[in-house]
């Protein structure tokens, strides 16, 4: 009995450890906060139109590219000398623009990366500001709803969004005076 006992008395106190070491887990959705910050949309907005402008060139690049190899291809048999030597010419400097092209836009030494820079410092604010809340509320664990971690269902009491968003608007002065000119602009809200 007194084994059974002891043993009880053990797991108990094992039980207790491992509860009171428990982490606390938060969920923060990370797009929302990103896309609530106006700075950040206007550089996501620019990002995604020279992504699209420079996409729209390199179609244009391939699509002439690739009649000018077809039809090269279709009369190949008809051309000689000299006009064989320019036709394979340029449809080889056609091809050396769409390589260059890539090159330059989208690779990883690409302008695509300076792009990405002037995205970055937003998305590090955001992480600071997340880990300010993590250690403010003794946060052990934060999943990020808007990543593939899976996050089915949430409590409220978890979600730590709000309170990101609200730090991020009160560390920067120039959210709050937009806030302010839009209370100014708005007929409603000054009937009241």
């Amino acid at each position: 009995m007194r084994k059974y006992a002891l043993f009880l008395g053990i797991i108990f106190m094992f039980g207790g450890f491992v509860v009171s070491s428990a982490q606390k887990i938060g969920v923060v959705d990370s797009d929302f906060i990103l896309k609530s910050l106006p700075e950040y949309k206007e550089a996501d907005e620019r990002f995604n139109k020279q992504i699209k402008y420079w996409q729209m060139q390199l179609d244009s690049l391939q699509s002439n590219y690739n009649k000018k190899k077809e039809l090269f291809e279709n009369e190949r048999i008809l051309l000689v000398g000299e006009q064989l030597k320019t036709r394979e010419k340029e449809v080889a400097d056609l091809e050396k623009k769409v390589q260059t092209h890539l090159r330059e836009k989208f690779t990883a030494q690409g302008e695509i990366n300076t792009f990405r820079a002037k995205v970055q410092p937003f998305q590090e604010k955001v992480w600071n500001a997340i880990r300010t809340i993590a250690e403010k509320n003794d946060l052990g664990i934060i999943l990020d709803r808007s990543s593939d971690s899976s996050v089915l269902f949430t409590d409220k009491r978890y979600d730590y969004t709000k309170l990101v968003l609200d730090l991020l608007m009160r560390d920067n002065p120039k959210n709050g005076e937009k806030d302010k000119e839009k209370e100014k602009n708005n007929p409603k809200k000054n009937k009241k």
